[in-house]
């Protein structure tokens, strides 16, 4: 499919409309719609008349924005935008306008906060949107603020939004244009000595390494950092304790995923300290760093998130702890508070539902992905998980599809 394909099935999607309905609406063929989603082009009046009978601006059609689903052709203009402010064009001569006002740190880190915040929440769109001008503005002020503390602080405004911009990147798997956002962000962050922004944005880095599938340095990266960084544990911060735990869980992943799993279950030690130690400060300050939340009930889902890649590993283990009143159910996280939308819960539900389909249980995995769904459809399909759940489910199972089946293969683009 191309870009617009995408968007326009994805629009349609979301109306609950098949291509019949929305062909009858918008007073055009069946097929115009079908050749358009199949990467097709058509005119902007055709357009016009999708965008009317959908309800939206002709210009929603073709915004930038999140990629596609998984099941879906990769496509990187989507994100256009976000990759021009990244990666502006370099010619013989400075082409940078004169930045006219003065720009306002403070406000400029409320924005990069709230863009934070939204991925926090899981909210994948409005990220998409914001970053392009957090970033431009972000580099403007650098480029402004040349010396003195405005300087060092406009630097690490800008590593804090590469950094957003490189985890979001690296969620939906765009891993050479994170690979230069974390590397602006580490760059920005030593540059004014905030070891704290640096070790979190290389944690990342080491996440993006294991989605390429390059193990080796993904592990070596976390654990020499981890080492680097290893706090005093009675006067550390829980910023310190996040970042540190989070490495060695990074670390940990990549191993498992290399066949050590030895060397993953030694390097997850550390996490587990990290932890302990955090278990001893408040809840609201140990809980979230910029790594994201970390305690002990993290550590454990990715214990399992990891016993599911060994070779002899125990998916019946993974449901135990995972179902009924057990510490990682469902039940134990709302009584424990945690919020729906929390990024750990639901890859926990992911490796849950994994764990299902490995030992037959179709419903109960169909189950986890409408649980996730229900709160984080836009996430949801950007999760490889989920696209091996459907496509394994839609493969094997010899009864008619539920609704909730083929709701869930047209969201993650699976053929049903």
């Amino acid at each position: 499919m191309s870009a617009l394909g995408d968007n326009v099935r994805n629009k349609r999607l979301a109306a609950g409309l098949t291509q019949e309905e929305l062909a009858h609406a918008a007073g055009i063929a069946p097929s115009t719609v079908a050749k358009l989603e199949q990467g097709g082009s058509v005119r902007i009046e055709t357009l016009h008349k999708l965008a009317r009978a959908l309800h939206l601006k002709t210009s929603d059609l073709m915004a930038s924005g999140t990629p596609g689903a998984l099941g879906g052709e990769p496509s990187a203009v989507g994100l256009v935008e976000l990759r021009n402010a990244l990666t502006p064009p370099v010619g013989l001569d400075d082409s940078r306008s004169e930045i006219s006002e003065t720009p306002d740190l403070t406000a400029l880190r409320e924005v990069i906060r709230q863009g934070a915040s939204s991925y926090a929440a899981l909210k994948l769109e409005p990220v998409a949107a914001h970053l392009p001008k957090i970033i431009r503005d972000s580099t403007s002020a650098v480029a402004h603020f040349d010396n003195g503390p405005e300087s060092e602080r406009a630097l690490l405004l800008r590593s804090e939004a590469l950094l957003l911009s490189g985890r979001y990147l690296t969620a939906v798997r765009q891993f050479d244009l994170a690979y230069c956002a974390l590397s602006g962000a580490i760059r920005d962050a030593l540059a004014v000595d905030d070891t704290d922004t640096a070790s979190v944005s290389i944690g990342i880095m080491s996440w993006l390494m294991t989605r390429q599938g390059r193990f080796d340095d993904a592990e070596r990266l976390a654990v020499e950092t981890a080492e680097r960084i290893e706090p005093r544990i009675s006067q550390a911060t829980s910023e310190r304790l996040c970042s540190w735990g989070w490495l060695a869980l990074h670390g940990a992943a990549a191993a498992v995923r290399n066949n050590r799993p030895e060397e993953a279950e030694e390097i997850r030690r550390i996490a587990a300290s990290a932890a302990s130690a955090l278990s001893n400060q408040s809840v609201e300050t140990a809980c979230h760093g910029r790594s994201g939340r970390f305690d002990s009930t993290i550590v454990e889902m990715k214990a399992l998130e990891d016993e599911l890649i060994k070779k002899d590993g125990d998916p019946y283990k993974v449901i135990e702890k995972s179902t009924g009143k057990a510490f990682l159910s469902d039940h134990a996280m709302k009584l424990a508070k945690v919020p729906e939308t929390d990024n750990e819960w639901n890859r926990h539900r992911l490796t849950v539902a994994s764990a299902y389909v490995m030992v037959g249980d179709h419903d109960n995995a169909m189950d986890r992905l409408v649980a996730i769904e229900y709160k984080n459809a836009d996430w949801l399909t950007h999760q490889r998980p989920a696209l091996d759940i459907v496509r394994t489910v839609v493969q094997r199972r010899k009864r008619k599809l539920t609704r909730d089946m083929r709701r869930l293969s047209a969201l993650l683009m699976v053929d049903a």
